[in-house]
């Protein structure tokens, strides 16, 4: 259950940068990106208010080829990411045989509200050229 916490300064920065942003990023580059523009905002308050607009369903998550966890504001609904590994160009994808799938296997072995997460890296036209 995500906490009630009030739309701070940082908050709103943060959620700003992610506005700007075409693909994921990580915690450090978005803290890089403020500032540079001026904003005095800690590394720890980006990652703080990262994981709240994760658990508010408002931005989403993944763990890159190196571990490391980007983040980047998605549109509203489940739905799963194709990834460029060289440029880090993001396409939403929807995967409705991946839901069926995920449902068939679950109920196969007595799990119930399952949950999962997609993403599928390559490497995107525009790099492949």
């Amino acid at each position: 259950m995500v906490e009630t916490a009030r739309n701070t300064r940082q908050r709103r920065a943060v959620g700003a940068i992610l506005d700007d942003l075409d693909g994921f990023a990580s915690a450090q580059e978005i803290h890089d990106i403020l500032v540079r523009r001026g904003d005095k905002v800690g590394l720890s308050t980006v990652y703080r208010n990262l994981q709240y607009l994760v658990d508010a369903a408002e931005v989403d998550s993944l763990r890159g080829d190196d571990g490391e966890v980007l983040y980047r504001r998605c549109s509203a609904g489940h739905h799963h990411h194709l990834v460029c590994r060289d440029c880090g160009r993001t396409v939403e994808v929807e995967g409705p045989a991946v839901e069926k799938w995920a449902d068939r296997v679950a109920a196969e072995h007595g799990f119930s509200d399952v949950a999962h997460t997609l993403e599928v890296f390559g490497t995107c036209s525009e790099c492949g050229a």
